[in-house]
């Protein structure tokens, strides 16, 4: 290709009676700077002409990705390498007559056009992630650190190349040297090694997603995942501090993740009260045609058998939760004893709310407790507190 151009460009200027073995310095400049001023017109042509022309085709198109694969900081990246490769090639005619000159040239655009490239690279996946961040699927899934160990292996293979441009020595060669230092090597970069192989493991078992709330009180988290790169994972806490924890930590210990709580549209209430056992007796008969007046036995029943005023207080609790709006039905509901103890009979209330978010959650939760502690003494119960100062002075 560089012998094709070289000649077009020898039969150009012979035929304006300029010969190829006749080339002075002045004519090597002149030419010279008639390939840089030709390197830049293509330049701006591709930027103010191409670009424009590729933007509107894709905003043309009801598809998303190309809009992130086309941007604009993608398409400059991508016009950087328009200089190297012109200049690469049009070169070996300007220093036909100065093979060290030409060779230090060409060794220049090789390097810039190596670090463009590895900046290309980098731009081609932000723009990736970008993409996979829009997609259903992969938006919460933790990608961003396995992109960042691309760019580092990119980065790292770029600088081989580089090197071995400088040095006139294969690639390979290169390689092969740095293997006797592999155990270095790997104890540097054993945090973004362990990172990138955690970072697999979570994606592929859909252990942690941006946005869960986790808790993990090895590392003092306790809130939400706002970012899982490759040597850290971000946790914002509800009082707004921000913990940090490496992810292979996530996946050699253990950490609760609230997600399937979020998923399931409902929020657990577990929590008990203590009943006085020295209350709890069978129900006389006064007391059982008051529960009937009251609502809280049927009509129908049975008052020959004996009842205990705490069976009828669960039996009201339940039938008042399946009736509570904010108490989710489609999951557990539940009033049930615990096992006795020296505070009292404890008494659970298990149920789930509508909502998983905090605030709606803890008033459900307060109003369930404060209707309970209520409406204890209307079934002749009562809570029991250990006694304070004031109760032992009356």
């Amino acid at each position: 290709m560089n012998n094709e151009v070289t000649k077009e460009i020898a039969l150009l200027l012979q035929n304006l009676g300029v010969e190829k073995n006749d080339i002075n310095w002045g004519t090597q400049l002149t030419i010279l700077a008639a390939i840089i001023i030709i390197t830049y017109l293509c330049t701006k042509l591709f930027r103010h002409v191409v670009i424009p022309l590729i933007h509107k085709i894709t905003a043309r198109t009801k598809a998303k990705w190309d809009d992130y694969l086309f941007n604009t900081e993608m398409m400059k990246a991508f016009s950087r390498l328009i200089p190297p490769i012109m200049l690469y090639v049009l070169l070996p005619f300007a220093f036909s007559n100065s093979p060290q000159l030409l060779n230090f040239s060409l060794k220049v655009c090789l390097m810039y056009m190596d670090i463009v490239t590895i900046l290309l690279v980098g731009t081609f996946l932000n723009s990736l992630y970008n993409i996979s961040n829009e997609h259903e699927k992969l938006r919460n899934r933790p990608l961003k650190g396995i992109y960042q160990m691309i760019k580092l292996i990119t980065i790292i293979i770029g600088i081989i190349i580089l090197f071995s441009i400088i040095l006139d020595q294969n690639p390979t060669n290169i390689l092969a040297g740095l293997g006797a230092s592999a155990a270095v090597l790997m104890l540097i970069f054993k945090d973004s090694i362990l990172g990138l192989v955690a970072g697999v493991q979570l994606s592929a078992n859909d252990m942690l997603r941006p946005g869960d709330w986790i808790t993990m009180t090895k590392y003092g988290a306790d809130g939400y995942v706002i970012e899982v790169s490759l040597t850290t994972v971000k946790v914002q806490n509800f009082d707004k501090t921000i913990t940090t924890i490496p992810p292979y930590a996530l996946v050699s210990d253990s950490f609760q993740n609230w997600r399937g709580m979020r998923e399931t549209g409902g929020r657990r209430i577990k929590r008990s009260v203590n009943i006085d056992m020295n209350t709890i007796h069978f129900c006389t008969e006064g007391e059982i045609q008051g529960f009937i007046q009251k609502g809280f036995l049927d009509k129908k029943t049975d008052t020959s058998e004996k009842i205990v005023n705490l069976a009828v207080f669960r039996s009201y609790l339940l039938n008042y939760l399946n009736n509570n709006p904010k108490v989710n039905k489609d999951l557990m509901i539940m009033v049930r004893q615990l096992q006795p103890a020296s505070e009292g009979m404890p008494l659970e209330i298990y149920c789930f709310s509508d909502t998983p978010d905090w605030i709606p959650y803890e008033t459900l939760q307060s109003e369930i407790f404060e209707h309970v502690m209520a409406m204890a003494p209307e079934f002749n119960l009562r809570l029991f507190q250990r006694p304070a100062g004031t109760d032992l002075q009356s």
